[in-house]
C-alpha cells in the first residue's frame, strides 16, 4: 500500500470508517470481512469507500482481532484487490490457520523482545515485568525466575518450591500444571497452540491465573534454549476482562450498530449533515437513529449524547446508573 494512503487514512479518514466502532464487537482470531460487518452495499455508498479506499483498487479486507483492550484493538489484516475479488471461502480458512501463530507470536513478544533476548539482557528484562514469570522444564523444575516469581515464591501462599520444582498450594491447580508440564515437552500441540490458563485458588486471598505457554518450537525454543525451559509460566492475580467504552456503551443500551455509529458519529462531526455524508446514509436516516438514540439512553439532544459518551470513556467520572446496576 502507498504510504501516502496509510498516512491519510490516520491523518483524516479514520474518523470516516464505517467499520472501525464494529470490530470492538468481534471474537478473538475469527475472521471478519467488510460484509460480515455491515451490509456491503451499504459501505460502498459511504465516504471512506468513496474517498480512500475506491482509489486504492481495495474491494475488501478480512481481518481478525488478535487482542483487545479498553481503549485499542489489535488486528492482523489483508486488504483485497479488486483483481482478486472479495474474501472467499478459502481465504477464510487461511486466516483461520494462520492467525493463531500470528497471535501467539505478539503475545509472546510483548513479553520478551525476542531481538533482545540474548543471554546477557534476557533476565534483566524479564526482572521488569510486574507479572511473576517462570522457565520450566518438563517436569516443573525452576530453570528461572524474574524478580516478581521470587517475590511470589517467598510469600509462598500462592506457589511455592520444593525440590526446585515448582509447586501450587492449590491442590487441584496444582495437579493440572503438572500435567501441562509434562505436556509442553512433548510440543506444542499437546496443549493448543495459544498456551492454557489456569486458576490457582489461594485460601483467603483473590485468585491468580497462571497462563502458560510452550517453548519448544521455533523462535520460542531458541530463547529458552539455554536454560533447556520446555514452557514458560506467567503467574499474575486475576482482574476481570473489561469492554470496550463502545461495547459497553451498546450493550448498557441495547444499541444496534448503526446507533452506535451515528452516536459516535456526533462526537466526531455534530451536525446531522456531515454525519450523513461521512456515514453515507440520508440525512433523514440519521434523524430516525438519534430519536432512537434519545429514547434508549433518556437523553433529548445531542449535547447529552457527548456528555454520556464521555463518562463511559474517562473513568474518572461517574458513570451511569445502568452501568452500575449491570
Amino acid at each position: 500500500m502507498d504510504p501516502g494512503y496509510v498516512e491519510l487514512y490516520f491523518d483524516k479518514y479514520v474518523k470516516f470508517d464505517p467499520l472501525s466502532t464494529r470490530q470492538y464487537f468481534a471474537e478473538l482470531e475469527v475472521p471478519v470481512t467488510v460484509g460480515d460487518l455491515m451490509p456491503y452495499d451499504e459501505f460502498l455508498d459511504t465516504r471512506f469507500y468513496r474517498e480512500w479506499v475506491r482509489p486504492q483498487g481495495i474491494v475488501d479486507c478480512i481481518h481478525s482481532l488478535l487482542d483487545k483492550s479498553v481503549t485499542s484493538i489489535a488486528m492482523f489484516g489483508v486488504f483485497r484487490h479488486e483483481r482478486d475479488g472479495v474474501a472467499d471461502v478459502e481465504a477464510r480458512h487461511r486466516m483461520r490457520l494462520i492467525v493463531p501463530h500470528i497471535r501467539r507470536a505478539a503475545l509472546i513478544a510483548n513479553v520478551i523482545d525476542l531481538r533482545a533476548a540474548q543471554a546477557e539482557t534476557l533476565a534483566e528484562a524479564l526482572d521488569g515485568l510486574s507479572t511473576g514469570m517462570f522457565l520450566v522444564d518438563a517436569s516443573g523444575h525452576i530453570m528461572h525466575a524474574n524478580a516478581a516469581g521470587h517475590v511470589l515464591l517467598e510469600a509462598g501462599d500462592v506457589i511455592q518450591t520444593m525440590g526446585g520444582h515448582l509447586l501450587a498450594r492449590d491442590r487441584h491447580a496444582d495437579r493440572v500444571l503438572r500435567e501441562v508440564f509434562a505436556a509442553a515437552g512433548e510440543g506444542d500441540a499437546a496443549i493448543g497452540s495459544n498456551g492454557i490458563s489456569i486458576t490457582i485458588n489461594q485460601e483467603g486471598g483473590d485468585p491468580f491465573v497462571a497462563h502458560l505457554l510452550p517453548l519448544t518450537s521455533g523462535e520460542r525454543r531458541r530463547a529458552g534454549t539455554s536454560y533447556k525451559a520446555a514452557a514458560a509460566l506467567f503467574v499474575h492475580k486475576a482482574a476481570l476482562a473489561t469492554a470496550s467504552p463502545p461495547e459497553v456503551i451498546a450493550k448498557t443500551y441495547r444499541l444496534t450498530p448503526t446507533e452506535l455509529r451515528v452516536m459516535l458519529a456526533v462526537v466526531d462531526f455534530g451536525s446531522i449533515l456531515e454525519i450523513a455524508e461521512a456515514l453515507g446514509i440520508a440525512e433523514t436516516t440519521v434523524k430516525f437513529h438519534l430519536r432512537n438514540l434519545y429514547a434508549k439512553t433518556g437523553t433529548n439532544r445531542q449535547a447529552d449524547l457527548v456528555k454520556l459518551l464521555a463518562a463511559f470513556s474517562n473513568p474518572l467520572l461517574d458513570r451511569p446508573a445502568e452501568l452500575l446496576d449491570a
